[in-house]
């Protein structure tokens, strides 16, 4: 009987070559997984703007810190910030103080509220993909594209109901992270766990009167 491997003997992408314990548990257990809770999907797309320019394992130390200082992502605290809140986020060091992306933070909460007056984030999302996960098999990390024409339509999608810092290649990088395309290298030990998952994901739907 083969012995269950440890966990430094599992293959995974290999984006994870840096030693981090946190960087390793969010591959193992987020990146890929199909989300279609809106809170956290506003939430990624928020700190994938803030990661334009860095890297991502900076943004994942520092979510404790973004959770704190954004109110756990409760978009409509977020959309009344003030010129005291923006002073506030500012003079965090546990965050990135970078004035446009905390200022375009706010305008992608009230363009989130402003949409879910329609229907849901996540019924816009994968709407674009008829609510089926994309899963991909791809061999090597050289066959993983930086933007695809997917991400191209979403970024003039989520730019035209008002959402800024979701440029097509940081929108790839979140369809990737919530499960909308599976692009584990097939070696990776999360590959087949994210593609059961996927294919067994009920999407949710836009309403009657989502346009």
């Amino acid at each position: 009987m083969t012995e269950a491997k440890t966990n430094a003997e599992l293959i995974r992408c290999p984006w994870t070559g840096i030693a981090d314990a946190e960087y390793t548990r969010y591959h193992d257990e987020e990146w890929g997984v199909p989300q279609a809770d809106d809170v956290r999907l506003f939430e990624k797309l928020i700190l994938e703007g803030f990661q334009t320019g860095l890297s991502w394992l900076t943004i994942l130390k520092k979510r404790p810190n973004f959770r704190q200082a954004f109110h756990d992502f409760d978009a409509e605290r977020i959309a009344r910030f003030t010129a005291k809140d923006k002073a506030r986020l500012m003079a965090d060091a546990g965050i990135i103080r970078n004035r446009l992306k905390i200022d375009a933070s706010i305008d992608n909460a009230r363009a989130f509220l402003k949409l879910q007056d329609r229907t849901s984030l996540a019924a816009f999302l994968w709407g674009h993909i008829d609510g089926r996960p994309i899963i991909h098999e791809r061999q090597s990390f050289k066959e993983v594209p930086a933007q695809t024409e997917l991400s191209v339509t979403i970024s003039k999608a989520l730019k035209k109901e008002g959402f800024r810092f979701v440029g097509p290649t940081t929108i790839y990088a979140f369809l990737q992270s919530s499960g909308f395309v599976n692009d584990h290298l097939v070696t990776c030990h999360r590959y087949a766990p994210c593609a059961k998952l996927q294919r067994a994901f009920k999407a949710p739907t836009l309403k009657a009167n989502a346009r």
